[in-house]
């Protein structure tokens, strides 16, 4: 396994003028050689040579810009990387190949899977990351970037396996409702999938979720019946306590005194009042209400 080591390049200017200085001092001699014709030719061929080598030494010279690194190899050997900014000088037989190391996103693809009750869905996310190892990152994989694309879709489908769409049981994580959670284990899940390859997640968001087309009606309708359900319980609820109030005001303020046949009249009137949908059409009893 290939692990990241910081290469400790040379400055590129000392270098640069240092290179220029040896070429034209170089290329002076061969100049004065061929005018003078007082220095055998051995010198003129020396100076030559120390032209070319001083051209060599001029291709180690690279530049490493803010937000990318160089990772040197010579012929086959990592020797290290770079990542101060900068214009710096190593052996010109490295290879010097350029690598991000900007923060980048992009968005899966809408993913069809089956949730954990079985219901088709479609859902996307996406991930923001970046390189941070970058001899695992060229070394550890063929192509990073598209590494990171297709072990993310797998961590999705993943993540939106072990999840139901809409929680039916108090307690159950749901996708749709639990959108940080879901998130963070989307983001567990990439990590330990990627980190092979040298990349930090930095934050995973589901950007499309939603039903498969063959079912969205179905599981609309049933979302609906579900809300009514829960607020027929709620309307309910209230008018229970409001009956329970009434009674109690009226017997504890000795308005009227009821039987338990009455009690339950009452108690029946109130709450067909009070959930019906519709407004209550009032009958006035003209008689008593004991005849």
């Amino acid at each position: 396994m290939f692990r990241e080591s910081n290469y400790r390049a040379t400055g590129g200017f000392p270098a640069l003028f240092l290179f220029l200085a040896v070429g034209l001092g170089a290329f002076a001699v061969i100049v004065r050689v061929a005018q003078s014709g007082a220095y055998p030719p051995a010198v003129a061929i020396t100076a030559a040579i120390v032209i070319a080598l001083t051209v060599i030494g001029l291709s180690g010279l690279f530049v490493v810009n803010p937000g990318e690194a160089k990772v040197l190899v010579l012929f086959g050997d990592y020797k290290g990387t770079v990542k101060t900014a900068g214009f710096w000088w190593a052996n010109p037989f490295l290879t010097k190949r350029s690598i991000s190391l900007r923060v980048r996103n992009f968005e899966t693809q809408k993913l069809k899977v089956n949730d954990s009750h079985a219901n088709p869905i479609e859902i996307a996310a996406i991930v923001v990351w970046k390189v941070v190892e970058t001899a695992e990152a060229l070394f550890e994989v063929d192509d990073y970037v598209k590494y990171v694309q297709v072990q993310s879709e797998s961590a999705v489908r993943t993540v939106a396996q072990s999840r139901p769409y809409d929680s039916h049981t108090e307690g159950e994580e749901a996708l749709s409702t639990h959108t940080d959670i879901v998130a963070h284990a989307l983001a567990e899940a990439m990590t330990a999938r990627l980190s092979r390859a040298g990349v930090e997640v930095i934050e995973v968001r589901i950007s499309h979720l939603a039903y498969s087309p063959e079912i969205a009606q179905a599981m609309l309708q049933r979302q609906q019946a579900t809300a009514i359900i829960a607020a027929r319980f709620k309307i309910v609820e209230g008018a229970v306590g409001m009956v329970e109030n009434a009674l109690e005001m009226l017997s504890k303020k000795g308005i009227v005194t009821l039987d338990e046949e009455r009690k339950a009249q009452m108690v029946s009137n109130l709450l067909v009042v009070l959930c019906s949908e519709r407004a209550a059409s009032p009958v006035v009893n003209a008689g008593s209400i004991f005849g």
